[in-house]
C-alpha cells in the first residue's frame, strides 16, 4: 500500500473519529441541557450543533454545498422571521424577549434552523433518497416536503413550551394552541420547505454525480439518526421533569403546564419518533440491500 492510500485512509478514520466525538457531544447536551444554566447550556448545544453540521454535511455533500446549506437557511429564516414579527406573515404576530438579536431575532434562532432543518434532510434522504446531480424531480421535491414536515413536528412539539411556558417568544394573538396560532406551523411549512428546496435545487445543479448502485447504509446516517432521536427525547424529558402549574399567556388565557407538557411528548412520539422509527427501518433495509448490491456488482466484472 502507498503511502497516499495511507495518508488517505488515516484522514477518512480520522475525520470519522472526530464525527462520532460531535455526535456524542450532542447526545450529552441534548439530554442534560435541562440540567444546565440556560445560556450556558444553549451556548454549548450551539457551538457542538454547528460543529455537528459543518463536518458532517461536508462529508457527504462538500464543503462548498453544506455552507451553500448554512448561508441559504440563515438567510431565509432571518428574512421571514423579522418579516413576521414587523408584519404579522408568515408566522403571525409574535417578539422575541431575549438579546443579543440579529434585526429583530435572536442570535441564537438561526443556528437551531441549520442543525435541526439539516437532520431533518438527513432523515428525509433516508425516506425519499439522497439528491445528487441530475436527480429527477420527485427525488428533488419530494425529499424537501418529507423533510419540511420533519422539522415542523419538532416545532409542533416545541412551540407552547418554549413560548407558553418559558415566554422565550411572545404570541401576541395567541392561539389555540395553548397559546400558539395555527398560522405559525403554516409558516414554518412554507420557511422550511422553502430553504430545503434551495438546497435541494443547489444539489441537483451543482451537487456530486448520483453513483451507480443505491447508497449503502453508512456511520453518518447512523449519526443524523441519533441525533434526530435525541432531539425529540428532550420533549419527553421535558414531560417528565417539567413543573406542573399553570401559566397565562398575551390575552390571558389560562394554560395548565401539565397539559401543554403532555401534549408536546404526544406529538413528539407520534410525529417525531414515528419519523425517526420509519427512517431507522428505511436504514436497516439499506444496509440489508448491501451485500445483494455487492455481490450482483461483482458478478457483473
Amino acid at each position: 500500500m502507498n503511502t497516499e492510500v495511507v495518508m488517505a485512509t488515516n484522514h477518512r478514520q480520522s475525520g470519522s473519529t472526530i464525527l462520532w466525538i460531535a455526535t456524542s457531544l450532542n447526545l450529552v447536551l441534548l439530554l442534560s441541557r435541562h440540567l444546565l444554566p440556560y445560556l450556558i447550556g444553549i451556548t454549548l448545544l450551539i457551538v457542538t450543533q454547528t460543529v455537528f453540521t459543518l463536518l458532517h454535511g461536508s462529508r457527504r455533500y462538500g464543503w462548498r454545498a453544506i455552507l451553500a446549506f448554512y448561508a441559504v437557511t440563515l438567510v431565509v429564516s432571518n428574512i421571514l422571521e423579522n418579516l413576521s414579527i414587523l408584519t404579522g406573515f408568515p408566522f403571525g404576530n409574535y417578539h422575541y424577549t431575549q438579546d443579543p438579536k440579529l434585526f429583530l431575532v435572536p442570535l441564537w434562532i438561526g443556528p437551531f434552523y441549520v442543525a435541526t432543518g439539516y437532520l431533518a434532510w438527513t432523515i428525509a434522504t433516508l425516506l425519499v433518497g439522497e439528491v445528487r446531480r441530475g436527480s429527477g424531480w420527485l427525488t428533488t421535491i419530494g425529499t424537501s416536503v418529507i423533510a419540511s414536515f420533519a422539522m415542523v413536528v419538532w416545532d409542533l412539539s416545541m412551540d407552547p413550551t418554549r413560548a407558553t411556558i418559558q415566554k422565550l417568544w411572545i404570541w401576541e394573538n395567541s392561539g389555540g394552541f395553548f397559546g400558539v396560532p395555527l398560522v405559525n406551523f403554516l409558516g414554518w411549512s412554507l420557511t422550511t420547505f422553502l430553504f430545503l428546496q434551495l438546497f435541494a435545487l443547489y444539489l441537483r445543479y451543482y451537487g456530486a454525480q448520483p453513483t451507480p448502485m443505491p447508497e449503502p447504509a453508512t456511520a453518518s446516517h447512523v449519526q443524523s439518526l441519533l441525533l434526530y432521536a435525541a432531539t425529540a427525547a428532550t420533549f419527553i424529558i421535558a414531560f417528565l421533569t417539567g413543573e406542573r402549574t399553570t401559566v397565562t399567556d398575551a390575552l390571558g388565557q389560562t394554560w395548565r403546564t401539565g397539559d401543554i407538557y403532555e401534549t408536546s411528548v404526544l406529538t413528539t412520539i407520534y410525529g417525531m419518533v414515528f419519523i425517526t422509527i420509519l427512517a431507522a427501518l428505511s436504514l436497516a433495509r439499506r444496509s440489508a440491500a448491501a451485500p445483494a448490491n455487492r455481490t450482483d456488482a461483482v458478478a457483473g466484472l
